[in-house]
């Protein structure tokens, strides 16, 4: 664990008792803080009670009384579509809201650092799609080249549930526009946005305050390189107001499909190739065609930026081809999961929104697509274009017939439960054929979350298919 000082000594609040909320509250009692916590669940009070925690309410003015920081989790809303009681508490008697991936910039650097050869660095990744799979590409291939790292945030372990950094260690975050919003302090060493598309609109109140949220990661702190993905009009913004120039190597520049020009760093995938440009110079290329365990173009472009995020830490390009080269990628992102008389079934819960699902579906061809579940603000308008490929739709959700509504001539089945859209896939599949489970939308309709949902479609597979179909 993780321990801080920051407010060793004076009286804190924790809001939101979940694996973040616990965690921070933890390295704020070791490090010397007066610690009270608060969530509106009984349960996760009762959890904070029975691990020593203090807990008291703070949804009133007079519970903000003599208190330094209230410390509140990502996920309680904080400005859109309104202020939980206990935070607008805080604005109105002054005490500074923060969270813990604030506290932890805040607080990141210790005194026995000055023994080490190579000081800890830290990368964050934020973006709307692929910042999990391109977090977990950069922790994997730094491992791969025997180099400390560790992997948190938005996946995996809470911060200050991580280790203390060692020497030359690295600490790779996954940062949600939730974690960035708000956070006091945000001085990564490399920043990586992978790209942006619509999501959490009514959290931010549009598209305009989702940007806002993930530019803070890159403007708050002026990391050592910031690392842009180009392919929509926000990551070009972001990488103009960074550069000082056409040649500023600090911003590296990330393509999809097209070959950059000019003098400055760039790494872009084409035609299955990664390559790094550097001073107008080709430095670098990897054959990506082969890797199964990166499929189609949105992953090409997380290699990229895995890659960019590789180099700049200083590790050369055959290292990194073969972290590349050995990652097993993440479950419930397009990930293989059974194979059986020349069909494959790919797992692919992760595509909430539909501009994720439109990737997962061009990475394939011949698709039985199991789609559907708790639409998100602006409709599927980012899955116009990318339909062609599908043979047939099998629609699950609460509101499947709602949802198929909007995918035109698409052949399509009304299925509304998962049992009922696998058997039906991969009864009608045939060989060359991949069953695709990328919902396009959220998960809560019909499961607790995203990991539930994939879950349940690996059992429906195996149970129609066997064991032994499925990829180990």
């Amino acid at each position: 664990m993780i321990s801080t000082d920051l407010y060793a000594g004076q009286n804190v609040a924790v809001l939101g008792l979940g694996r973040t909320g616990l965690a921070v509250a933890q390295a704020l009692q070791t490090g010397g803080a007066n610690v009270v916590v608060w969530d509106d669940g009984a349960a996760a009070r009762d959890r904070a009670a029975a691990q020593g925690l203090t807990v008291q309410p703070l949804g009133r003015a007079e519970d903000m009384d003599g208190l330094s920081a209230l410390i509140t989790s990502p996920g309680i809303a904080h400005l859109y579509p309104q202020p939980h009681p206990a935070i607008a508490a805080a604005w109105a008697a002054g005490v500074p809201v923060d969270n813990d991936i604030g506290v932890f910039f805040a607080s990141f650097g210790r005194q026995d650092w000055i023994e080490f050869d190579r000081s800890p660095k830290v990368v964050a990744v934020t973006g709307s799609n692929g910042k999990s799979t391109c977090s977990a590409l950069i922790h994997h291939i730094l491992c791969a080249a025997g180099r400390p790292a560790q992997l948190g945030g938005n996946i995996g372990r809470a911060v200050f549930d991580l280790d203390p950094p060692q020497n030359g260690g690295v600490i790779v975050l996954e940062l949600s526009s939730y974690q960035t919003e708000l956070a006091r302090a945000l001085t990564p060493d490399i920043a990586v946005l992978t790209n942006i598309s619509p999501d959490h609109l009514d959290r931010h109140a549009g598209l305009g305050g989702y940007f806002a949220a993930k530019r803070r990661l890159f403007a708050e702190g002026g990391p050592d390189h910031a690392v842009i993905g180009m392919d929509e009009l926000e990551g070009q913004f972001l990488a103009n107001q960074l550069s000082q120039g056409p040649s500023d190597e600090r911003v590296i520049r990330i393509y999809g499909g097209r070959k950059p020009f000019g003098a400055g760093w760039a790494i872009f995938a084409r035609k299955g190739f990664l390559v790094e440009w550097r001073k107008g110079k080709q430095l670098a290329n990897i054959d990506l065609r082969d890797f199964d365990n990166l499929p189609g173009a949105h992953n090409h472009q997380n290699a990229c930026a895995a890659y960019a995020a590789a180099r700049a830490l200083g590790l050369g390009p055959r290292q990194i081809e073969a972290g590349l080269r050995s990652f097993a990628g993440l479950p419930h992102r397009a990930q293989k999961i059974a194979q059986k008389d020349g069909v494959i079934a790919v797992n692919d819960s992760k595509a909430t929104n539909p501009d994720s699902a439109a990737k997962a579906l061009a990475a394939f061809s011949r698709i039985r697509w199991i789609c559907g579940g708790l639409e998100k603000d602006g409709g599927l308008g980012a899955l116009q274009g990318s339909l062609g490929s599908v043979a047939k739709a099998y629609v699950i959700g609460r509101e499947a017939e709602k949802f198929a509504l909007q995918l035109g001539q698409t052949p399509l089945q009304i299925c509304t439960t998962m049992d009922v859209a696998v058997r039906a896939a991969l009864q009608d599949a045939q060989p060359g054929d991949t069953v695709l489970l990328s919902p396009a939308a959220a998960s809560f309709d019909q499961y607790d979350n995203f990991e539930t949902r994939g879950d349940d479609f690996v059992q429906q597979v195996a149970s129609c298919w066997g064991d032994d179909a499925l990829i180990q």
